[in-house]
């Protein structure tokens, strides 16, 4: 009964409270033809020692294992967590807290979220920046509807170097709304081409990610003063956060919006989830944005106390006035961000953003001199694309039986892209770990 606590008696009670006479007669509302009536077909029950030996023999089988050495990236990225976050998040004020439905009951939970949203503000270089969303794909859907409200005109721009995922996400979000998609195409830099926002009417907004789904650092000074000069708003959006510890963030650029995935600041690949939707912006547009935002303020007796200042969900406002029905993703993936850049620090960012430059530099120079051709001649930021030649898939494959992951294949989101491979490469890559690469590849 480990699983099923309710005892007869129980049940029993349940079923005379609802005014039914057995479980059959609870659901027969369900047609009989969509009801399992036979024997499920399970296996036999496990003790709880021979479950985690079945689950590690699982998880071995995994290219995600830790035993592989993995140079792949592509908006999930493998960092080292400092064990000050791994210890803090798991106390149970932090683990057991959900969104502060009761405001005045969470003043923890709000602080606490208080805290995250000054440093997102920071680290992104903008003014404002809410609770979190539930992850980079969502923050940019909801930054794109946000610039249509806030324009009111009815077309956006996208680069087709934002994540493919995202993009798809977008197309999700917009699909039902009537709201044109244009997608910009891409140089032979590996930067976006700016040329067809001219010709679109309407034109609400321009989203171009920086370091790109390449790797490629856009320049985003330039976008931002041709989507101004259109009457859009330019948002900026991004897979990898730790790049602004060396290059300049999109508030100093001038961004309108800025959002993107928070992963890697303190939260663990999970293979795939959950992730962290960064959000800020311009305090001029702040009451079109989505989501949740947390302000302080002082009670009677003159007390600091954290209040939601913005709470746009349909839950808290009414339907027609809401702009997100996003939930947020407060509190503990945004706290495990708090804690993560409130423990590497301002300057721990710089060194560690260096670090993770300079060790794919290495590896994108190691690469060169065994004559492989660089995909882009554009500085890039952790990852970076190399042509290999044809048949690598063969190669390819070869070393993943010894359990190293050379990069993604961009041939599925890019056809013309044949035999490109996306390489990355992070703190947790030693240089024995590329050189590894380098060999194997040449051999």
């Amino acid at each position: 009964m480990r699983y099923l606590p309710h005892t007869d008696e129980e049940i029993a009670s349940m079923l005379q409270a609802v005014g039914k006479n057995s479980l059959d007669e609870l659901f027969s509302t369900i047609p009989e033809d969509c009801r399992c009536t036979g024997i499920l077909d399970l296996p036999e029950p496990l003790t709880e020692w021979e479950l985690n030996d079945l689950m590690d023999a699982l998880s071995s089988t995994m290219a995600a294992s830790p035993e592989y050495t993995a140079f792949i990236g592509a908006g999930s990225y493998d960092h080292y967590i400092p064990e000050s976050v791994s210890y803090l998040l798991t106390r149970s004020e932090f683990v057991t807290s959900y969104t502060p439905y009761q405001a005045e009951m969470s003043q923890g939970t709000l602080q606490a979220i208080y805290e995250y949203q000054t440093l997102a503000a920071r680290l992104l270089g903008m003014e404002v920046a809410n609770a979190s969303m539930y992850d980079g794909a969502s923050a940019l859907a909801e930054a794109l509807l946000m610039a249509i409200r806030i324009t009111r005109k009815s077309a956006v721009a996208i680069s087709s170097l934002v994540h493919p995922h995202y993009r798809r996400v977008v197309q999700t979000y917009f699909e039902p709304t009537g709201y044109q998609v244009v997608e910009l195409p891409r140089l032979e830099n590996g930067r976006t081409d700016l040329s067809p926002i001219h010709g679109i009417n309407n034109l609400a907004a321009v989203a171009v990610q920086s370091p790109n789904f390449l790797g490629c650092i856009e320049n985003l000074h330039l976008i931002g003063e041709n989507a101004h000069d259109k009457g859009a708003l330019f948002v900026s959006c991004f897979t990898e956060p730790l790049a602004y510890g060396l290059i300049k963030n999109p508030g100093s650029q001038g961004a309108d919006i800025a959002c993107g995935e928070g992963q890697s600041l303190g939260i663990p690949q999970s293979f795939g989830g959950p992730g962290l939707g960064m959000f800020a912006s311009k305090m001029e547009h702040v009451r079109s944005m989505p989501g949740r935002l947390v302000g302080q303020t002082k009670d009677l007796e003159g007390k600091r106390g954290f209040v939601l200042t913005l709470a746009t969900r349909e839950q808290h406002i009414r339907r027609e006035k809401a702009t997100s029905n996003i939930c947020t993703n407060n509190s503990l993936c945004a706290l495990a961000a708090a804690m993560y850049m409130a423990s590497v620090g301002g300057t721990g960012m710089c060194e560690l953003a260096s670090l993770n430059h300079d060790k794919s530099e290495y590896l994108k120079q190691e690469l060169q001199k065994t004559g492989f051709k660089i995909g882009f001649n554009t500085p890039t930021f952790n990852e970076f694309v190399v042509e290999f030649p044809k048949g690598f898939d063969v190669t390819y494959q070869r070393l993943l039986e010894k359990k190293i992951v050379a990069g993604l294949s961009l041939a599925p989101f890019y056809p013309d892209l044949a035999n490109h491979y996306l390489l990355c490469v992070t703190e947790t890559r030693s240089k024995e770990d590329m050189d590894a690469l380098v060999r194997e590849v040449t051999s």
